[in-house]
């Protein structure tokens, strides 16, 4: 039986960071061809013309109090500290406030800053969310009744979907595409679009991420191991850059992580690693050698203590590169309907 109709408004408002929506609609467009019952329309606090950012003015064809549609994507805004997040948020107060009053049977779909607004409409409390990394401070402090899980790319449930980072819309779109026509049909559509992959992190360098923008120092530290080679890296070397002796350092990384110093220095500098792993084809080796590794065998042992994989696995599992080519049953049957 085919899916029932799923009509998506992709919500604008003054400052909103039109591309994910634009980019979005095209996806859902793509996925209606292969039969997903997907129909989008641009939908603001009021009908008309809204000048998004960069100048950027589109059309809402329905007012949010009364739009007549199952599911709200909410896109997020230019914001580069927490005090610009403050402002914006305290300019669309009626926003939040429409929000609010939407029946909870209305899916809210939310990525990068937009999941703010769902927080801020109480949508959140009780729950489990993610949101970008960087803001993790600001959440907790405005929105301590959600479980924020900032680690985590994407978490969903039956009425909510948030997601990190400014491209969040495309890992919604494989969430709401796969479930509607299973993964297949989102494969087929990667391969014919050329989409890039959503980004995916290992778990402890999620954490990594998570617990640096907490705590000021772990932030200094950080820039300090990423900067030095890793055959020099030790807390004596590091609490010297810090201007604090060795004991301290150690004290303060144990109460902000829970862990080793050594440890917390060692996770940092095979995060870095990794990063390169994902962002490029260079022979693992190479970038060993370029981070200043004391020998590949070292540094393959030290990742997989970690990761519980080699290099190449971790590549392969984590990294940005397109599917496998070959034609499916659903890439065969878009062909004929376009």
């Amino acid at each position: 039986m085919p899916p029932s109709p799923l009509r998506i408004g992709l919500l604008v408002y003054p400052g909103c960071m039109p591309a994910g929506l634009l980019a979005f609609a095209d996806l859902i467009h793509a996925a209606s061809l292969l039969g997903g019952q997907l129909t989008t329309c641009l939908v603001g606090l009021d009908a008309g013309p809204v000048r998004c950012a960069h100048g950027l003015v589109l059309d809402a064809e329905q007012r949010l109090a009364d739009a007549q549609i199952d599911a709200l994507l909410l896109p997020g805004f230019w914001a580069t500290s927490l005090e610009q997040i403050d402002a914006t948020m305290a300019q669309h107060g009626a926003l939040v406030a429409a929000l609010a009053a939407r029946p909870a049977t209305l899916q809210l779909w939310s990525y990068c800053d937009g999941v703010a607004f769902v927080a801020a409409a109480g949508r959140l409390d009780g729950r489990q969310a993610t949101g970008t990394w960087w803001m993790l401070p600001w959440f907790e402090q405005h929105y301590p009744k959600v479980d924020w899980q900032l680690a985590l790319p994407l978490v969903s449930d039956d009425a909510r979907i948030t997601a990190s980072g400014v491209h969040g819309y495309l890992a919604i779109a494989e969430q709401v595409i796969e479930h509607r026509l299973g993964a297949d049909a989102y494969a087929t559509l990667t391969r014919l679009m050329v989409l890039p992959q959503p980004e995916r992190r290992h778990p402890v360098f999620a954490r990594v991420d998570v617990l640096s923008q907490r705590d000021a120092l772990l932030q200094k530290l950080r820039h300090w191991v990423r900067r030095l080679p890793a055959n020099t890296l030790s807390v004596a070397l590091l609490a010297g850059r810090l201007a604090m002796s060795e004991r301290t350092l150690a004290r303060k990384v144990a109460t902000a992580t829970g862990d080793t110093a050594a440890n917390f220095i060692r996770a940092v500098k095979l995060h870095q690693l990794a990063e390169r792993l994902t962002t490029s084809q260079k022979p693992a080796s190479s970038i060993s050698d370029d981070l200043g590794f004391s020998s590949d065998a070292v540094m393959r042992r030290m990742f997989r203590q970690l990761t519980g994989l080699t290099p190449n696995a971790y590549r392969q599992h984590y990294g940005r590169t397109s599917l496998a080519a070959g034609p499916t049953r659903a890439q065969k049957s878009y062909k004929r309907e376009t």
